[in-house]
């Protein structure tokens, strides 16, 4: 009940102007990728948004509340347009190959959230029990789909491990999101999406059929023996006319 109490409050809150919240929010994603959580300032994130103080308690409770709050609009956005694409993918490789673009290149646009994220949120146990981690956890469910999709209509091979893959997939990104906050490389996320995809669905994209490729290699080699001599008669000809040893 008194869970529910707060969320009425927290909504009521971010309906009273949702331009200058979200203005706050950019202000502070700004100064925590900059200073980090405990060395930034509510006057510093006031100062940057060009508000009083105050105001940012009408929108958030604390220093953390607002913190927690940086992810929650932008992964819904980010959920919302991921499903909205994946509609009109086909193949469960081909839409793995569109959500690690879509994220690799979100991080790439903005490298404050991608900082916040990854240095101050993924290290923080109570960012696990907010709505904005909800946000993130449907992100990762709709990998999974995708995942499953690809087991049940045979592109992917059915002792795949989603939850496991799922894993690879996202601590890659995560490590070379970390590896850009820090050190600045990879210079171009987005450059390496095909490469990351490539490596990691080899693993479980099921392989042609044996047979198929079989009868394509020996039916291209006759041929091309073939129209190498034309008088010497095809291998199998050859073969019967020569003389027994």
């Amino acid at each position: 009940m008194t869970g529910d109490v707060e969320k009425q409050k927290k909504s009521r809150r971010s309906m009273k102007n949702p331009e200058k919240r979200l203005s706050v929010l950019k202000a502070a994603e700004k100064i925590f990728a900059k200073k980090g959580f405990h060395e930034s300032t509510i006057a510093d994130i006031a100062r940057t948004a060009n508000v009083s103080e105050a105001t940012i308690y009408e929108y958030f409770n604390s220093k953390e509340e607002l913190l927690f709050s940086i992810p929650s609009e932008g992964a819904e956005q980010h959920l919302k347009k991921n499903e909205e694409i994946l509609q009109y993918v086909q193949g469960a490789a081909n839409k793995i190959r569109v959500l690690v673009y879509r994220l690799l290149r979100h991080y790439e646009l903005n490298p404050d959230y991608a900082k916040v994220i990854m240095l101050l949120l993924k290290t923080n146990r109570n960012f696990l029990k907010t709505e904005a981690y909800k946000h993130v956890q449907f992100s990762a469910r709709l990998m999974t789909q995708v995942l499953e999709e690809g087991m049940k209509n045979g592109e992917f091979r059915p002792d795949t491990k989603p939850l496991l893959v799922r894993a690879m997939i996202y601590g890659t990104i995560e490590h070379l999101v970390i590896r850009k906050s820090l050190l600045g490389k990879p210079v171009d996320l987005v450059s390496i999406a095909d490469d990351i995809t490539k490596n990691l669905l080899q693993g479980i994209l099921l392989p042609r059929k044996e047979a198929d490729l079989n009868i394509h290699v020996t039916v291209e080699s006759m041929k091309q023996a073939g129209h190498h001599d034309e008088r010497e008669g095809t291998p199998l000809e050859r073969s019967k006319n020569e003389p027994q040893r």
